[in-house]
């Protein structure tokens, strides 16, 4: 009998027990001169900070309708989702949400300015969508998209977005629409809880 493979999940813990510098055990504890508490390692001194996370993205959009891509991936498998995905080391915003967008959907896409900012602190996250025209019609979806299309406003799959970020980032975008003037938006979203 073969062992089965660890169940995989995202996001990883954040809490570190072991220090990434030498391998010892870490303590949480507030260092001197700090106010908060850290994993600290008591036998290389290594502090291991913990900063949120960026999700940047786009709202992508061709002829008046808007670009969403249902998930392929965990969490919120077979939902509906804007273009968009943790920002990797050594690139700026603008270039992860234009490489997420070709990721996630194929399409090839002119970035606009920053639409939203949204601060999701109950879930470690910092949440950067830019508006993007697209150059052409044409989508090719990755691994991580189950398919992706465009939509008209009275299309949208209100009830089976994704995320709280991106249905308030639609809605934005579509009452900015009907003023003729676009954000941008910074906010917070609080928990729901």
């Amino acid at each position: 009998m073969t062992a089965k493979p660890p169940i995989e999940y995202f996001p990883a813990p954040r809490r570190s027990h072991f220090c990434s510098q030498c391998g010892s055990p870490v303590n949480r504890r507030v260092p001197e001169g700090d106010n908060r508490e850290r994993d600290i390692c008591d036998h290389c001194g290594a502090i291991h900070y913990q900063n949120p996370r960026l999700v940047v993205g786009t709202v992508p959009v061709w002829e008046n309708r808007v670009l969403l891509c249902r998930r392929a991936i965990e969490p919120r498998y077979n939902t509906w989702t804007l273009p968009a995905g943790f920002m990797e080391l050594g690139e700026s915003t603008a270039q992860g949400a234009a490489r997420e967008t070709l990721e996630e959907s194929g399409a090839r896409i002119q970035l606009g300015d920053i639409y939203t900012i949204i601060d999701v602190p109950q879930i470690e996250q910092v949440h950067v969508f830019y508006l993007a025209r697209a150059l052409d019609p044409e989508l090719d979806p990755g691994p991580e998209s189950l398919e992706a299309r465009y939509y008209d406003e009275s299309e949208i799959p209100w009830d089976d977005l994704a995320f709280r970020t991106v249905a308030s980032t639609l809605r934005l975008f579509f009452e900015d629409r009907k003023r003729g003037t676009f954000g941008p938006h910074h906010y917070t979203l609080e928990s729901h809880r």
